[in-house]
């Protein structure tokens, strides 16, 4: 799907704030009411909006410490990375995963609730998990950029 500058100016709104009317929308985009919801719902049929979401203050439930950790598996072997796999993504404390190129083999964003429950959660599920050779963390200082504005 080829999307232009109205397309796009739509997809920068809704990203922004997937809540504004089709009214406003339309108004910051250039367009009438009913084109602005056509081209909307044609972004949707397309796959280019994937859908809507909440986002949620991780403090306000419980999960105001994140942690980015590094995985190692002991072998490549498909049984062993879809067991790790499997058993990882399990977790509701991992809200991303991505299996890499290279060294480490997956890299996890996890969070809880403060750096105790980080270090009870590694050491009673993730050290645990089947294949892991080593596992490392990282703890942000500060967030530099984020794909979701303040406010």
């Amino acid at each position: 799907m080829t999307m232009d500058a109205i397309d796009r100016a739509i997809v920068s709104q809704l990203t922004r704030n997937a809540q504004i009317s089709n009214t406003e929308l339309a108004e910051r985009v250039g367009l009438s009411p009913s084109p602005c919801l056509r081209r909307v719902r044609r972004l949707e049929q397309d796959g280019v909006i994937l859908g809507y979401h909440a986002r949620i203050a991780p403090k306000a439930i419980g999960q105001g410490f994140e942690v980015f950790a590094q995985f190692e598996l002991d072998n490549q072997r498909q049984e062993t990375i879809e067991r790790f796999e499997s058993a990882l993504i399990e977790f509701p404390e991992v809200i991303e995963a991505h299996r890499m190129f290279g060294s480490p083999d997956v890299v996890a964003t996890i969070r809880v609730a403060d750096i105790e429950g980080y270090e009870r959660f590694a050491t009673e599920k993730l050290r645990t998990l089947p294949g892991l050779t080593r596992m490392s963390s990282r703890f942000s200082m500060k967030v530099l950029k984020s794909r979701y504005p303040e406010g």
